[in-house]
Order: C-alpha cells, then sequence, then structure tokens
C-alpha cells in the first residue's frame, strides 16, 4: 500500500525549496563577481581591457557623486517609458481588434507579417528623417519595437481563449464589448503580459542601439562614448546599469503578473 507523505511535511518541503531558490538567486551573482575579482587580481585578465569589479565599484560611486551617471540613466529612463507605454497600449489595443474581429485581422495580418521581422534600429535612420535628431525619435523607435511584439502576443491570446468562457458570456447576455474586457482581455492576460516581458527587453535593446549612434545622452550614450575614449571603467559601468534596468523590468512585470492574474498557480503563493 502506497503512503503519501502528509500535507505539513509538503509545506515544509515547498518553504525550504522556496528559501532555497532565494538564497541561490542572491548568492549566484555573488560567486560569480568574486571569481571575477580572483581572476583579475592573480593577473589572469588584463586589468586595462576588464577592470576588477572593485576597480568598476569605485568608477561607479565617482559618476554617481558627480550627477553624470544618474543624468544618463533618467534620460534613458524617460525614453523607455514613453515608448514602452505607447506601443504597449497601441500593440495591445490593434492585437485585440485583430483577434475579435476577423476582417481587421485579415487585412493587418500580412502587414504586420511583412513588416515585423525588419530590425527596428535599421529604420531608424528613416525615423530620424522623419521626426527630428531630438526626443520624439527615440520614443518612436521604443514604442514601434514595442508595438509588434504586443500585437503578436495579443492576437495569440485573444484567439486561443477558450470557446467555453464566451459561450458562458453568451448564455448571460453579456455585449460584444463588454465581453472583451470582462471575458477576452482577463482570458487573454497571460500571453500579453508575455508580451510585455519580452517587450520590455527588447525596448532597451532598441534605445541603447539608438543612443549610440542618435544621442549626446544616456546609457548608450554612455558606454559608446567610454568605448571611443577609451574609459574602460565607465563603459563597464554602463553595461552593468542596462543589466540591472533589464532584472527591473523583470521584477516589476512579476509584481504587474501577481496583480492581474492571482488565479495563477505560481501567483497562489
Amino acid at each position: 500500500m502506497v503512503e503519501f507523505p502528509p500535507s505539513k511535511d509538503i509545506g515544509q518541503a515547498e518553504k525550504f525549496r522556496r528559501k532555497r531558490d532565494r538564497i541561490l538567486t542572491v548568492a549566484s551573482p555573488l560567486i560569480l563577481l568574486l571569481i571575477w575579482e580572483i581572476v583579475i587580481q592573480l593577473g589572469l585578465l588584463d586589468r586595462r581591457l576588464f577592470p576588477a569589479p572593485s576597480m568598476i565599484a569605485g568608477t561607479f560611486y565617482e559618476l554617481i557623486v558627480s550627477g553624470a551617471l544618474w543624468d544618463d540613466l533618467s534620460i534613458s529612463l524617460l525614453r523607455i517609458c514613453v515608448g514602452f507605454f505607447f506601443g504597449a497600449i497601441a500593440g495591445i489595443f490593434v492585437g485585440t481588434m485583430m483577434g475579435v474581429i476577423p476582417v481587421v485581422g485579415a487585412v493587418l495580418s500580412p502587414i504586420i507579417a511583412s513588416i515585423y521581422p525588419i530590425p527596428k534600429i535599421a529604420i531608424f535612420p528613416l525615423i530620424m528623417v522623419l521626426f527630428g535628431l531630438g526626443e520624439m525619435s527615440k520614443f518612436v523607435v521604443v514604442a514601434i519595437a514595442v508595438f509588434f511584439y504586443m500585437v503578436i502576443n495579443t492576437v495569440a491570446g485573444v484567439s486561443n481563449v477558450e470557446s467555453i468562457y464566451k459561450d458562458v458570456g453568451r448564455s448571460f447576455r453579456v455585449s460584444k464589448i463588454r465581453s472583451v474586457f470582462k471575458i477576452t482581455l482577463p482570458a487573454a492576460m497571460p500571453m500579453i503580459i508575455a508580451g510585455l516581458r519580452v517587450s520590455a527587453g527588447v525596448s532597451l535593446l532598441v534605445l541603447v542601439s539608438a543612443e549610440f549612434v542618435g544621442a549626446e545622452s544616456g546609457i548608450g550614450y554612455l558606454v559608446w562614448n567610454s568605448w571611443q575614449i577609451f574609459d574602460v571603467r565607465s563603459m563597464f559601468v554602463g553595461i552593468i546599469v542596462i543589466g540591472f534596468l533589464g532584472w527591473a523590468s523583470f521584477t516589476f512585470l512579476d509584481f504587474i503578473e501577481r496583480a492581474c492574474l492571482p488565479w495563477a498557480p505560481k501567483n497562489r503563493r
């Protein structure tokens, strides 16, 4: 006869696993930094090209005290937030229309499919011609990159809503517009949030690339300008800040997911 462990033991095992995962999440980057520091201190790599974390930390502090890092970071955050917001809103709206209204999907699908594979940074010169060299061109290139990812994920989410949900709505005579907001979008939310996750990384990548060639401020400009003058430590500071922004965006979207999808299994913990 098979005996199952008590539920209390299962709960304790789950708590132990979560605690272990949190410790590993913090310990793994610290271990990597320690190995990096040891390798440089032993002279196994040229510190002029690969400065030790302690050296980068000193430059990081200097850039913070001078205010230069905050100036670049704040302008990049503004560009990302504005472009991401408008691109995501437009993408969710168009994707919902394409998934809900077949005619709209038939008209826009070939257009989306043909434009989506084009690298968005490749059309940045055209965007600068249309919108100038100021902030608007940065907003637009980020918004365009986010737009296509959100359209594709929203269409996939809306199109795969279980028919039983729609049948329940029809049984209660829910109007089509209300059905979209009360049934279709909530059911498609996992795919929409997945699109937001991908778009967050893509928007950061596109913006940094745009700041390489078409800006005189921002984190991307900090990295590119530091490379041009061979200020390797400042370049690494910029790279680390970009990585931190990527981590922060995923953490923020985890919070959004828990708020929007409280019924999801991983959000019940």
